[in-house]
């Protein structure tokens, strides 16, 4: 008999789907409201969204001067706006007089993050707090709306995604933050990288010249059961590459274009 002990190898099956996450696939989702067609990030960008029959929604959040959580996607208000300043600097009271500026010279108003969650209390939002000081106004404001549930947060800082895990727990769908999008592309290209902490992965196509979407990171997501929602894709063409690729969500500028393609392959569901 041999001396050898036979060790078996005992893999960790995935998480299970976050309920956040718990739609028909692939997820449409309108970035901005759909910044290309209304003014990014007011409520006739949402309203529009929704009307197209769109169930989850982007936005944006900074904290006024005076603390209110804005959904509003700039520190400053110069580049899509009639006013200028920067958010942090101003009161509620003149952020609130701002106008959003619209690519087809229409106009919109700014309003709190509560604001829109109350106005659209069956959509889902991904939300991304633009700063450390927005991090626990943004989980005061979900606990506060009982809107926990029917958010993911992402993030370019992994420090106010793992404040926000603390705050709200595994109520809360969380991306992945820089560092961890860093882990799970190591691991598509074969390094012994565990599992990212996370329920999906927001990234765009590329960064710079470097291809980040390809098959092997969303096979490797996949794996550690990751979604893999990509951005901001407002190009048929390019729709059709990702949807082939097996994304599991596309945001986009130009909504009314996705649910075309989506239709068109039979994956848009009312």
């Amino acid at each position: 008999m041999s001396d050898r002990t036979t060790v078996r190898q005992v893999s960790t099956p995935p998480p299970a789907r976050h309920p956040y996450l718990d739609h028909p696939h692939p997820l449409a989702i309108a970035h901005r409201g759909g910044a290309g067609d209304y003014p990014e990030n007011t409520l006739d960008a949402f309203a529009a969204a929704v009307a197209l029959g769109y169930r989850y929604l982007e936005t944006d959040v900074h904290l006024t001067a005076d603390g209110v959580l804005v959904a509003f996607h700039d520190a400053s208000l110069d580049r899509v706006t009639d006013r200028t300043g920067n958010i942090s600097d101003l009161q509620w009271s003149q952020v609130r007089t701002a106008q959003v500026l619209g690519a087809d010279g229409s106009t919109g108003r700014i309003s709190t993050l509560e604001e829109i969650l109350d106005a659209f209390p069956a959509a889902r939002f991904n939300i991304d707090p633009k700063s450390d000081a927005a991090t626990d106004p943004l989980a005061d404001v979900l606990t506060r709306s009982g809107a926990t549930s029917r958010v993911c947060v992402g993030a370019f800082s992994d420090r106010r995604l793992a404040r926000l895990r603390t705050r709200l727990g595994a109520q809360l769908c969380t991306g992945l933050g820089p560092k961890g999008v860093a882990r799970l592309r190591a691991a598509s290209l074969g390094l012994p990288v565990g599992r990212p902490d996370g329920d999906c992965v927001q990234v765009p196509v590329r960064a710079g010249r470097i291809r980040i979407v390809d098959r092997r990171l969303v096979d490797t997501a996949h794996r550690f059961g990751l979604e893999v929602q990509v951005w901001t894709i407002d190009e048929p063409g390019e729709m059709h590459e990702l949807l082939d690729l097996g994304v599991d969500a596309i945001m986009t500028d130009r909504p009314g274009v996705l649910r075309d393609v989506l239709v068109q392959r039979g994956l848009w569901v009312d």
